[in-house]
């Protein structure tokens, strides 16, 4: 093990922690009891206690019970950041029922597959969105839906997004239940035992085979890395957290939700990013910790009336996704006298393995191994462990790791080796750590791009992409991007029939109609050929070297 970053521990941190004995819901029922007037959720002005907080979620619950949703049954929540998410997600809990957060900008066919593949019957949905998913109760197993307004939490705030202003809308199928409805139902709460090893959430990852995979988590390993980061951190029960990551991606859900609610702390909930919003919340709020991605810094520093506002609240901004450049870290210095805190972490951890020093954080770099965290460097052929400075894949033992993926036997058996009989997650993310023991990331070994935090599978873009009448050949890459980390471009070759007569605007246009926003390609170049190998293997590595050389001559 791994274990010259000790030197460079905090001087007042164990380096060991306990995991508790106890559930998710029960950090919430502590908080509930200990603060029960204590305001846990700022939605637009509105405010949520956590005694309020508490007896909804118990509410829903009980509800959840009465539609016949059982004990380790999958419900899925298909919404943006609102506060019947974080008590939806609670309720499933308490039922030891297991949360599937889906993204919000996935559509129709997306949601089918997250549907079927975890044999979904109840989900809930916010009603800008229920144009995507209503149709997959007659087409897949979903049977009921719980529909979110907005609106129906918000407060005056005079900058509220309209999305979040949209009045209640209804729908007229019977298997379609309005959220204060649902919630309103005077129902015996009985409810059963759940133990820290029951499943509890299932995020999906995009995987190398296309299929985004399920990876299964239980209350224990999800404790863990709630606790780590409390601790880490450190938050308290006077911290106010910007809340603005979207809370179904695990890095929001862990360092925006699941600890500010451990700890008894107050959530500052945004639905969609607008700096101008986060500066104003910021400053009304004297929020003091920040949860957040490069592009939403990026974003934030360029408002003209940055200036204007008041934000010397904030204590700590941290975050992961893509790496912070220097050029930006420098203006968050300046501008807030506040380092910018890398992290890194991965959906098959629950976020954060490795944390960069709260005080004296190093810049592009994943941070040292968090409390427990067992990493090592491997060649990813032979499996042979390499020392400091030498590259190779990076593998993660601790107690915050997944138990595999939801159906994929033959994925885990990728996924995992043994070394000196311990049971190592193998990243598929290559980097090195130095002689102080800090990691960083280089590479990637698995074909996944990042874009503005999310995880896109080529492949999956490939598949989608074939299905357009006039492209023959496809290849799907990340690119260089000072924004967004990478870029989606796909390079095409199209049907000889064809070429007079498509743009690549056309391309792009019909992309975003069969997948979610994040994923469509922005950039599209037209080809002859693509490169192959002698067994006619397209080489996207080769295609993807030759662009990031040149684009980083230009940057």
């Amino acid at each position: 093990m791994i274990n010259t970053h000790n030197k460079n521990w905090p001087s007042k941190l164990p380096t060991s922690l306990e995991i508790p004995e106890t559930t998710l819901c029960h950090n919430l029922e502590v908080s509930a009891s200990r603060y029960p007037n204590k305001v846990s959720i700022i939605y637009y002005g509105a405010e949520i206690t956590y005694l309020r907080l508490y007896e909804e979620v118990n509410a829903m619950a009980a509800y959840l019970q009465n539609l016949g949703v059982k004990k380790q049954d999958k419900v899925l929540l298909y919404m943006q950041n609102c506060p019947q998410f974080i008590v939806a997600y609670y309720a499933i809990l308490k039922i030891g029922s297991v949360v599937v957060p889906v993204n919000p900008m996935n559509v129709t066919e997306e949601l089918k597959h997250y549907i079927q593949d975890g044999s979904v019957k109840v989900a809930f949905a916010s009603q800008e969105l229920h144009q995507y998913i209503e149709p997959l109760i007659s087409k897949s197993c979903l049977e009921h839906i719980i529909l979110v307004t907005y609106s129906d939490y918000a407060g005056e705030y005079k900058n509220t997004p309209n999305v979040v202003k949209m009045p209640r809308i209804t729908s007229n199928l019977p298997s379609v239940i309005n959220w204060n409805s649902a919630l309103n139902q005077l129902i015996d709460q009985k409810f059963p035992d759940v133990s820290p090893d029951d499943l509890a959430v299932m995020p999906y990852t995009s995987g190398t085979t296309g299929k985004p995979k399920g990876c299964m988590h239980v209350h224990r390993s999800i404790q863990a890395n709630t606790r780590s980061w409390a601790l880490w951190c450190p938050l308290t029960t006077e911290a106010n957290v910007l809340s603005s990551l979207p809370l179904f991606h695990v890095a929001g859900m862990v360092h925006s939700m699941l600890v500010p609610i451990y700890v008894g702390a107050t959530m500052v909930l945004l639905t969609r990013w607008n700096r101008e919003t986060a500066a104003e919340m910021i400053e009304k709020y004297r929020c003091s910790h920040w949860t957040t991605i490069s592009t939403m810094v990026i974003d934030f520093l360029a408002n003209p009336n940055l200036p204007d506002f008041d934000i010397s609240s904030l204590k700590v901004i941290e975050g992961g996704g893509a790496t912070l450049p220097d050029a930006v870290c420098d203006r968050l210095l300046d501008f807030t006298g506040i380092n910018f805190v890398e992290v890194y972490g991965l959906t098959e951890t629950m976020a954060h393995t490795h944390c960069n020093l709260m005080d004296i954080p190093k810049r592009q770099c994943m941070g040292i191994p968090a409390f427990d965290v067992d990493a090592r460097i491997i060649d990813p052929q032979t499996l042979i462990e390499k020392g400091p400075g030498v590259e190779g894949e990076i593998i993660l033992n601790g107690p915050q790791l997944f138990k595999g993926y939801w159906n994929r036997p033959e994925e885990n058996e990728k996924a995992f080796v043994t070394i000196d009989g311990k049971r190592y997650f193998r990243t598929g993310d290559i980097g090195y750590y130095d002689n102080e023991g800090f990691f960083f990331m280089i590479d990637r070994l698995k074909r996944i791009i990042n874009a503005s935090g999310f995880k896109v599978s080529p492949t999956e873009i490939e598949s989608i992409l074939f299905k357009h009448p006039a492209i023959q050949q496809v290849c799907v890459i990340g690119v260089p991007d000072n924004r967004k980390g990478e870029e989606i471009k796909a390079f095409i070759v199209l049907k000889e029939d064809q070429r007079r007569f498509v743009s690549p605007e056309d391309i792009i246009n019909w992309t975003k109609k069969e997948v979610a926003a994040y994923k469509y390609p922005r950039i599209i170049e037209f080809v002859e050929e693509l490169p192959v190998s002698a067994s006619g293997k397209i080489l996207w590595r080769q295609l993807q070297e030759a662009e990031w050389k040149k684009i980083s001559k230009l940057l």
